[in-house]
């Protein structure tokens, strides 16, 4: 779908903060409180805005550890794939899991409150997931940068 410029403003202005009503919206872009609703609409149906969340604190909750692990698997088969990533979506500790290019299989991002559970994720969670022959965890000393979709990306040229 091709995006003009007062989408972008409505995906830029609900990227930074997905709570602001179309009346907000309307002090942004340059559209009635109807339109930007229309507007809105297509771009769900579309699937370019696939949903709303919260921004919630981790350390606030304790979760004070981000881990990224990388996975190797001890095959490449289409059921231990399946098997792999069904279980992996179960896994409360794990954030966010993705199939990788190159030397190892997956990464995932995983949630701790401190190392002692961590040594309790990995023991019960990560080293119980099918098929997995390695594990290689890395912990994350500090965020540096993590921000909503900027709009440089939204005008990008795609192709």
């Amino acid at each position: 779908m091709d995006l003009d410029a007062l989408d972008i403003a409505i995906l830029s202005a609900l990227s930074e903060n997905g709570r602001l009503s179309q009346v907000e919206l309307t002090e942004r872009v340059p559209l009635s409180a109807t339109a930007i609703a229309r507007r809105i609409k297509a771009l769900e149906e579309k699937g370019i805005i696939e949903g709303y969340q919260a921004r919630v604190s981790r350390t606030a909750l304790g979760l004070d550890m981000t881990v990224f692990v990388q996975i190797s698997l001890k095959s490449q088969s289409e059921d231990l794939l399946a098997a792999f990533e069904k279980a992996v979506s179960a896994a409360p500790s794990v954030v966010s899991c993705h199939l990788m290019s190159g030397e190892d299989d997956y990464v995932l991002t995983v949630l701790a409150r401190d190392l002692a559970d961590y040594e309790r994720i990995h023991r019960h969670e990560l080293a119980r997931l099918p098929g997995v022959t390695r594990l290689r965890s890395s912990f994350a000393l500090r965020e540096v940068k993590s921000r909503p979709l900027p709009e440089t990306l939204l005008t990008r040229p795609r192709g």
